[in-house]
């Protein structure tokens, strides 16, 4: 009887912070890795700050995109749609889905190189598993995970990559870490004159906060049905979330800062053979663990991510058996291929989609805050003065970010 109480209160558990969980599978994937591995092997512990701001700022987000849906019962594109037109929501959606798509080429690029990397040592010639034979696997492993079509089978498949990611980069991360000096250093606001400094900060803050996750977020909201009566198990899911997407993007950093101080990081196969030497082979499989986990968690939400935009611009919800659905989960499996069928920088992609990610984020800030305020929607459940001025300060914030994210992608060209 006991044993059935404490299952009854574990299931009550997860299901209040299951939407937490989905943020993680998506936010935490080989974007989030590469960029965060990049600063912490360039920049050291520097850039701490950009982080943990970056956490702070998702917080307060998360509770004001979800108190919207949560107050209207109306989702981002749709009110977007309905207050500020099509054209202007059009746009929105398309750089959404550019750099999600983006993103995808990266994501199956980078697991697919790692694992070929990883196993160079089961193979007669040395050259590991054939790069295009692992890309089809995961896709057609992604593929069948995605027609399941039932939300509740999405949170058990993402719970199972997020504990299998965290589990790898935090036993990585006792394996190599950097000095307390080091990590507390990078707590002050700096950022390097040297390398391509700015678009690493901008991607930092588009792998964290990018627009699509609040977006997504309002979606799960009303898919859980929670309404204002809900808030307290709102804000403890969103600490959840962002407290785990701390921990591990930092242990990301950490152990790429410890393991290869001063690299340049242009490719995945880099990471793996910068961090054997010094952690050796089990910490080595743990990290290709971790960062194949990562890519599955997160590429797995981008191929629902266009069936669920393009239902949320509708205003209704999306219906994962129908037609369209498979047809845009399919396109999104073929965009996915891209990398490991004609090749390129899979880091260099995936750097580049995090940056694009942010450049959106400003407009959207900019009109949800608007709709915060409206008393026709809103009514008392309007913000306060103190968070007008914090919801400004946040859109200032990604704004300075997206200018910083264009002027490194005009230093790359």
């Amino acid at each position: 009887m006991k044993l059935k109480k404490i299952f009854s209160k574990a299931a009550l558990l997860w299901s209040s912070v299951s939407a937490g969980i989905f943020l993680i599978g998506y936010n935490i994937g080989t974007g989030s890795i590469t960029t965060m591995a990049a600063a912490g092997a360039e920049y050291g512990m520097t850039l701490t700050w950009a982080l943990l701001l970056s956490c702070l700022f998702t917080y307060c987000l998360i509770i004001a995109f979800s108190r919207y849906t949560m107050v209207t019962g109306r989702t981002v594109l749709d009110s977007f749609r309905r207050s500020f037109g099509a054209p202007v929501t059009l746009f929105i959606l398309a750089s959404m889905l550019v750099a999600e798509l983006t993103s995808s080429m990266g994501l199956m690029g980078v697991a697919t190189e790692v694992v070929a990397e990883w196993s160079r040592p089961l193979t007669a010639d040395g050259e590991g598993f054939d790069r295009l034979a692992i890309a089809l696997v995961f896709a057609l492993l992604l593929g069948w995970c995605s027609l399941r079509g039932r939300q509740a089978f999405f949170e058990k498949i993402l719970s199972l990559f997020v504990f299998l990611m965290g589990i790898s980069f935090l036993a990585t991360f006792f394996v190599v870490t950097p000095s307390p000096a080091a990590i507390l250093g990078g707590l002050k606001p700096s950022i390097s004159d040297h390398g391509n400094a700015f678009m690493i900060v901008s991607g930092m803050v588009g792998t964290t906060m990018g627009a699509i996750l609040f977006i997504v977020r309002s979606i799960l909201v009303r898919d859980k049905g929670w309404t204002i009566g809900d808030m307290r198990i709102q804000r403890r899911d969103a600490l959840v979330s962002v407290g785990l997407m701390f921990v591990l993007s930092f242990a990301i950093m950490a152990c790429a800062a410890g393991a290869m101080p001063g690299e340049k990081i242009e490719n995945a196969i880099q990471m793996v053979r910068l961090i054997e030497p010094l952690a050796g082979d089990i910490a080595t499989s743990l990290f290709v663990a971790g960062i194949v986990a990562a890519a599955l968690s997160s590429l797995f939400p981008i191929l629902l991510l266009a069936p669920w935009l393009l239902a949320d611009y509708r205003g209704r919800r999306c219906d994962m058996r129908s037609r369209e659905t498979r047809l845009l989960i399919f396109a999104g499996l073929l965009c996915s291929l891209a990398v490991p069928l004609f090749g390129g920088r899979p880091v260099s992609v995936m750097i580049l989609s995090q940056t694009m990610a942010v450049i959106a984020t400003p407009l959207i800030l900019l009109f949800m805050t608007i709709l915060l305020n409206r008393r026709s929607l809103m009514g008392s459940h309007r913000p306060a003065l103190w968070q007008n001025l914090l919801y400004a300060l946040v859109t200032l914030f990604t704004a300075a970010m997206a200018v910083l994210g264009i002027a490194g992608i005009g230093r790359l060209f």
